[in-house]
């Protein structure tokens, strides 16, 4: 085994720099929760509007997240990580100070794009800065704990904020990072351009947003509409478009994304555990911080400081997870979590709109810790299960699979969520709970707590179902874990992993 250099202070602080814009691109992710009610209030947007201002930047940075990865590769990691740092920047002006509901849904989609170009750099950068086995294990273990960090603490910054500013102040928290992203990463973060590139297939770039796009508009269309000729077209359409670009980059000499990757049973098992993981807990989440301040009736602050503890465990969790994986085979670690995420999804199934606060937290308080051995391992296989040649791509892959998992968790069990509330609620009432409890405002006071009770049981019945669903899906991805990845073994001993991936990759 050839030695590699190991990294000094300079690739150390380097490594803050890049794990800065990681915790703060899935921090806005999440810090938009605790807003929801206030943008609701404030821009008076349609049920529709408020889904797509929570997940249309995930959608747009999943869908060009391999897209920029490739750019990287051709132009150089730096350049791209500088580009999406400065537009993610500016948008997140534009979105604090958008004055309704269209202008803040586009200027989240232009914060899509430069999470979209930021975050496989971060990840790619590491794996080139960081040669040493040992010390890139640790370093791809700490950007995948800042996610976890970026993902906990989002909804308790959002809470700070909210308690003392208007809820543009969420947006606004990420400019002075990345300004110190655009000041710091080129004296302490080298730039890469991978060797002998070719162009950019601008052809598979469309072909890849088309696949994309209509498969998520007719995900929501089905979850909220039910069965429709657009729903069905549109998923039909993407599958369409999605065989199209499988099979260009099958012909490419220099594909946009290496699909054969997807052969490798680690590759695919991991990104589809964490997939259906991360689908759970996006709706989830979503609908249990609604709960917190439009059920429960507390403030954003009160809000923040209850998933605080939640937070901490998962951080925790994700830090211990990788150390318990070099003892035993990482796809037992990862079902165990996820089976203690089950149970807590369970317990959301029961939780009622009266006194339900304790149960609430509860059942939170166990499912998310059991998320952090998915989100802490996941990475680390995926990784590991690519040629060396090729971790841009699968780190790009990884990501998506990321950031296309939660958005779809907020379209998909949100909209479940909705469809619910809406079925138990009379015609004519408002779409939204926040809408709802506003119109009870100007009723008699008799006449607006009847209105106010059966709005929020009929939001808590939502809450149950999704949580139902979400108690499933995480089922599947234990059994997904312990089915297709038990042959990999713990961390320490990577030798069948390598010899796993050139059987598989050969077979293709």
């Amino acid at each position: 085994m050839t030695a590699h250099p190991r990294a000094g202070a300079r690739e150390w602080l380097g490594l803050t720099v890049l794990l800065l814009p990681t915790v703060l691109l899935f921090l806005a992710m999440t810090v938009l929760f605790l807003a929801t009610p206030h943008i609701a209030a404030d821009l008076q947007p349609s049920g529709a509007q408020l889904l797509w201002i929570n997940d249309i930047y995930g959608f747009m940075m999943a869908g060009l997240l391999v897209a920029m990865g490739t750019v990287g590769d051709r132009i150089g990691r730096r350049k791209v990580l500088l580009f999406g740092a400065a537009a993610f920047g500016v948008a997140s002006v534009a979105a604090a100070f958008a004055p309704g509901a269209d202008l803040l849904i586009a200027a989240r989609a232009v914060m899509g794009v430069g999470a979209a170009a930021v975050m496989p750099s971060t990840l790619s950068l590491i794996s080139n800065m960081f040669r040493d086995d040992r010390q890139r294990a640790s370093a791809i273990g700490m950007w995948a704990a800042s996610i976890s960090v970026g993902v906990a603490v989002g909804p308790l910054v959002g809470g700070l904020l909210l308690e003392s500013f208007w809820w543009g102040a969420a947006l606004l928290a990420g400019v002075p990072v990345m300004a110190l992203v655009l000041i710091a990463a080129p004296a302490l973060v080298p730039e890469y351009r991978a060797p002998q590139s070719g162009g950019l297939d601008v052809l598979s770039v469309l072909l890849s947003m088309a696949t994309l796009l209509p498969i998520v508009y007719g995900v929501k269309e089905l979850a909220k509409s039910g069965l429709s000729v657009l729903s069905v077209a549109a998923i039909v359409a993407g599958l369409v478009l999605g065989t199209l670009f499988v099979r260009r980059q099958l012909r490419l000499e220099q594909p946009l994304l290496d699909v054969r990757l997807f052969a490798n049973r680690t590759f695919s098992g991991a990104l589809g555990v964490f997939l259906l993981s991360a689908i759970a807990l996006g709706g989830v989440y979503l609908l249990f911080t609604q709960y917190l301040q439009l059920v429960a009736g507390l403030s954003p602050l009160e809000s923040g400081l209850w998933i605080l503890p939640a937070a901490l465990m998962l951080v925790a969790v994700s830090t211990f997870s990788p150390a318990v994986a070099r003892r035993v085979r990482p796809a037992y670690v990862v079902a165990a979590g996820s089976v203690l995420s089950v149970a807590g999804y369970v317990v959301l199934t029961q939780v009622g709109s009266v006194s339900g606060l304790p149960l609430l937290l509860t059942g939170f308080y166990i499912l998310y810790p059991g998320i952090a051995p998915t989100m802490a391992l996941t990475t680390n296989l995926v990784i590991a299960a690519a040629p060396q040649e090729k971790a841009g791509a699968a780190s790009a892959v990884n990501t998506t699979a990321s950031d296309l998992g939660v958005s779809l968790g907020i379209a998909l069990l949100g909209t479940i969520g909705t469809v619910v509330y809406r079925a138990a609620m009379p015609a004519g009432s408002a779409e939204t709970l926040a809408g709802e409890l506003a119109v009870a405002e100007g009723l008699p006071a008799a006449q607006g707590e009847a209105l106010v009770a059966a709005a929020r049981s009929a939001f808590t019945d939502g809450l149950n179902v999704a949580s139902g669903v979400a108690a499933v899906l995480t089922a599947v991805a234990a059994l997904l874990a312990v089915t297709l990845l038990r042959r990999v073994p713990p961390t320490g001993a990577p030798a069948p992993a390598a010899a796993e991936r050139e059987e598989a990759l050969s077979a293709v």
